[in-house]
């Protein structure tokens, strides 16, 4: 895998019920900032998406948020990014986060938080990508997912080369040993016969 220099994190634009998610939220961003990398977030001030981005920026990470032009105009804007890009559309923003980084995190979050997550996953089911893509299943947030792509497999719906592509550890310091010795899979057949 080549070098790491910018993470796209998703999380949840509320903090939820348990203090544990703004204080990981918080710790991931540090993290990202003590390795060097750049954090690539949805652009707000709220939420787990305020705590991600003040982790890194307290600690001197560069910071990109990316917002759609119709929730700039509802004030929740996180004014201290190192850089603000507006886009028209929610898709218009998944596909800049991911044009901009090397890996994908979700954090816990809502139905945003996971339609960002399919979407990355289903992309590099596709062979459009071939990024690490990680749930930070902090608190056990993300366990019953887990469970249900193991039942895709088992009922023949997701392929197991492909169910391997969603990463998942309980903390960070894990969850970036599991990318550090992520190995993509090579492109889909149809995809590199349709391209010769």
């Amino acid at each position: 895998m080549e070098k790491i220099k910018s993470v796209s994190v998703f999380c949840g634009a509320s903090s939820g019920e348990n203090p544990m998610y703004a204080d990981i939220a918080y710790q991931t961003g540090r993290t990202l900032a003590e390795r060097g990398y750049r954090l690539i977030y949805g652009g707000a001030k709220v939420g787990l998406m305020g705590q991600v981005a003040n982790g890194a920026l307290h600690h001197d990470a560069q910071v990109i948020g990316v917002i759609p032009d119709f929730l700039r105009t509802k004030e929740i804007v996180h004014n201290e990014l190192t850089k603000l890009i507006i886009v028209d559309s929610m898709h218009q923003r998944k596909m800049k986060m991911n044009e901009l980084s090397d890996v994908i995190i979700a954090l816990p979050g809502g139905f945003g938080t996971l339609e960002e997550l399919f979407e990355m996953l289903t992309w590099g089911q596709l062979g459009l990508h071939q990024k690490p893509i990680g749930v930070l299943n902090v608190n056990g947030f993300y366990d019953a997912l887990i469970l249900q792509a193991d039942k895709m497999v088992q009922e023949g719906f997701l392929n197991q080369n492909n169910r391997d592509m969603l990463l998942s550890a309980d903390n960070i310091e894990q969850l970036f040993e599991l990318i550090d010795n992520f190995v993509p899979m090579p492109a889909p057949k149809w995809m590199s016969n349709q391209q010769t």
